[in-house]
C-alpha cells in the first residue's frame, strides 16, 4: 500500500531535506500468590530502599483505613499522587532515570513521526490550522524531533496556524520540557485551563495542561507514546468461584510490606470488564485507557486530525504483564512504592473495540512502521553527514535498538486512529477505497 499521490513525492523530498547530527480490622482475604503465576525481579536499586518510603506509609495507613484498594488505585496512587507520586517527584527518563525511551536514543524517530503528521495534513486537504497534543510528553525530545520537521518543511506549512499542546502533571517533567521546547515561559494561574504557556524556539506557542478535558478540541494531531501503558489498571483472576479482583493489601506477617490478595466475591469492576467469551485466565483491563480513546475518537470524528499511539503491547492475548522498572532493572512491584515506575502491556484490542466512530489502523511492529516511513534512507543521509567514526557507530547503534525485533523494533507497536472518510469509508460496510493509503501502515510506493 502506497502514500496517497498528493504526499509520495512530498516524504521523498521531505527526507532528503531533514539535516541534523545523528545522536479498623478487614476481613481475611486469601492470598493469590498460588492462583496468579506472577514473576517479579527486584533491582539492586530497589534492595537499598526497603525502608517505608512515604508512598509506603500513605498506603499502609490507607488500606488500614479502607480495606484492601484495587491494583488501579495502588497504581494511581504511586505514580500519580500529587505530593508523594513517582511521576510527580522524578524524572525517570535517560541512562541516570530508571527507563529510556524511544525520542531519546536517536533524532530519526521523532523525524518520521513529524513526517507522518505532515503527510496527514496533505491528506485532509491541508487546513488552515492544527494543534499538536502530546499526552505524557516525557523531556520534551520526541515534540522538539517533530517541531525541527515542522519547521525545516516551513515553506509548505508555513501559511498553517499550528500550536503545541502538551499533557503533563508532573512539575519537573514540565520544566524539562520548557527548558528543551522554549526560549522562556510563563506560569499561569491555578484558575486557568493552562497552567504554562510559551513560544517554542520556532516560534510557534505551546501550552501545558494537566487533564486531557482541558486542551481544545479541533483539527488535532494527537501523540501518545509510552502513555498508557502507564494508566491504571484492574487485574482480575478466574477462580473455581468465577472472577475475583486483584487487590493490593498489608501483608499480616510483615506490617511494613504488601501483598496481593484477590477479593472474596466478584467486584463491580470485574461484572463490568469481563466478557462471557473470555478464553484467559488472568486479565488485565484499563477503564482509563478505553476513556482516553473515547475522548481521541470524539474528537477526530467531529473536527477531523488523527491519533498515534505507540506502546508496547498486545492484541488481547497476554495475561499477567504488570510489572516495575527501577534503575533500567525490572522491580517489584509492591516494593519501595513511589521509587520506581510501574507498568503494563496495552491491550490494542480493547483499544479498538473502544475507538467508535473512526478508522483504527494497526497495531503494527516499530520496525515495520518505521521502515514503512523511510528510516533505512534518512540513517543513509546522516550516515553521510557524519564527520567522524564515533557518530556513524552511534547512529549504527540507535539503528539497531529501534529496529531490532529483539528490541524496541518488535517489543513496541504503532496504532493509528483517523476520520472514516480518511479510507475512503462513508457509512457502515463501506470497504476502504482502493487509492486510500497512510503512510507508515504499509509499504510505501513511491510516485
Amino acid at each position: 500500500m502506497g502514500l496517497a499521490r498528493a504526499g509520495g513525492a512530498f516524504l521523498w523530498a521531505a527526507r532528503s531535506r531533514l539535516h541534523g547530527n545523528g545522536v479498623g480490622r478487614r476481613p481475611r482475604l486469601p492470598s493469590c500468590s498460588s492462583a496468579l503465576r506472577c514473576q517479579y525481579f527486584s533491582s539492586e536499586k530497589a534492595a537499598e530502599n526497603n525502608a517505608m518510603t512515604p508512598m509506603l506509609k500513605h498506603l499502609v495507613m490507607k488500606i488500614k483505613s479502607t480495606g484492601p484498594i484495587t491494583v488501579a488505585e495502588y497504581m494511581r496512587e504511586v505514580l500519580t499522587n500529587p505530593v508523594k507520586g513517582y511521576y510527580v517527584q522524578h524524572d525517570m527518563l535517560g541512562e541516570s532515570g530508571d527507563f529510556i525511551t524511544s525520542p531519546e536514543i536517536s533524532q530519526i524517530f521523532g523525524e518520521l513521526i513529524g513526517i507522518w503528521f505532515v503527510s496527514e495534513w496533505i491528506a485532509n486537504g491541508k487546513p488552515n490550522k492544527f494543534q499538536l497534543v502530546e499526552l505524557g510528553p516525557g523531556r520534551g525530545s520526541l515534540t522538539s524531533d517533530i517541531l525541527r520537521v515542522f519547521n525545516q518543511l516551513n515553506s509548505l506549512l508555513h501559511k498553517c496556524d499550528i500550536s503545541v499542546h502538551l499533557v503533563e502533571i508532573s512539575p519537573k517533567l514540565s520544566e524539562i520540557q520548557a527548558s528543551v521546547l522554549t526560549e522562556g515561559k510563563i506560569e499561569l494561574q491555578e484558575s486557568c485551563l493552562t497552567y504554562m504557556q510559551g513560544l517554542t524556539k520556532t516560534g510557534l506557542p505551546v501550552f501545558w495542561y494537566r487533564d486531557l478535558n482541558d486542551v481544545p478540541g479541533g483539527f488535532n494531531f494527537y501523540l501518545a507514546h509510552e502513555f498508557f501503558d502507564a494508566l491504571p489498571i484492574h487485574k482480575f483472576q478466574k477462580t473455581e468461584k468465577g472472577w475475583r479482583e486483584l487487590l493490593v493489601d498489608i501483608d499480616p506477617e510483615a506490617l511494613d510490606k504488601l501483598r496481593f490478595v484477590l477479593a472474596p466475591s466478584a467486584t463491580p469492576a470485574a461484572e463490568a470488564f469481563i466478557h462471557d467469551k473470555e478464553s484467559r485466565d488472568h486479565v488485565e483491563v484499563s477503564p482509563d485507557a478505553g476513556v482516553t480513546i473515547q475522548k481521541l475518537a470524539h474528537n477526530i470524528e467531529e473536527n477531523g486530525g488523527a491519533a498515534l499511539i505507540i506502546d508496547y503491547g498486545h492484541d488481547g492475548t497476554k495475561t499477567d504483564t504488570f510489572r516495575g522498572f527501577c534503575g533500567h532493572k525490572l522491580h517489584d512491584v509492591l516494593t519501595s512504592p513511589g521509587m520506581a515506575d510501574l507498568t503494563a502491556d496495552v491491550d490494542f484490542s480493547y483499544l479498538k473495540r473502544m475507538a467508535r466512530g473512526v478508522a483504527a489502523l494497526g497495531p503494527i511492529k516499530q520496525q515495520d512502521f518505521l521502515r514503512n516511513m523511510g528510516i533505512d534512507i534518512r540513517l543513509q543521509v546522516l550516515l553521510q553527514n557524519a564527520n567522524d567514526a564515533n557518530n556513524r557507530n552511534q547512529l549504527l547503534r540507535s539503528y539497531e535498538m529501534l529496529m531490532d525485533l529483539d528490541k524496541m523494533g518488535g517489543r513496541f507497536n504503532f496504532f493509528a486512529m483517523l476520520p472514516p472518510s480518511r479510507l475512503g469509508i462513508s457509512g457502515k460496510g463501506t470497504k476502504p477505497s482502493a487509492s486510500a493509503s497512510v503512510a507508515g501502515f504499509g509499504e510505501l510506493v513511491w510516485k
